[in-house]
C-alpha cells in the first residue's frame, strides 16, 4: 500500500479502519483496567472480610462481659433469678426487635426489585 499523499484528504475506508484499529485499542485497554481492578477489589475484599470476622469475633465477647458485669451488678439488688430474668427479656427484646427491622427491610427490597424489574 502506498503512501496517501499530504495534501489530498485521507479516504472514508482508511479513516473507518483507523477509527476501527483505535476502537479495539480501547476496548483492550479498557478490558485490562478492570482486570486489573478487579484483581485488586478482590485482594483487598479478603482482608476486609477477615478484619470483620475478627471484629464480630470480639464484638460477640464484649457482649459476654457486658451480660456477666450486668448480671453480678442485679443480683445483689433482684437476686440471682431475677438479674438472669431480667438481662434475658431485655436481650430476647433487642432480638426481636432487630428481626423484626431486618424482616421489614427485606421485604422492601423485594418489593422494589418486583416493581424495577
Amino acid at each position: 500500500m502506498t503512501e496517501p499523499d499530504p495534501a489530498e484528504p485521507p479516504s472514508l475506508a482508511t479513516l473507518l479502519r483507523a477509527l476501527i484499529e483505535d476502537a479495539q485499542t480501547l476496548a483492550e485497554a479498557e478490558l485490562g483496567y478492570w482486570r486489573t481492578a478487579l484483581g485488586f477489589a478482590v485482594a483487598r475484599i479478603k482482608t476486609i472480610a477477615l478484619l470483620l470476622v475478627g471484629a464480630l469475633f470480639f464484638a460477640f465477647f464484649a457482649l459476654m462481659a457486658l451480660v456477666v458485669g450486668l448480671l453480678l451488678a442485679l443480683a445483689p439488688l433482684i437476686g440471682a433469678w431475677g438479674a438472669m430474668a431480667l438481662v434475658t427479656v431485655v436481650l430476647a427484646l433487642v432480638a426481636t426487635w432487630c428481626v423484626r427491622r431486618a424482616i421489614t427491610r427485606g421485604r422492601r427490597m423485594i418489593g422494589l426489585l418486583r416493581d424495577g424489574a
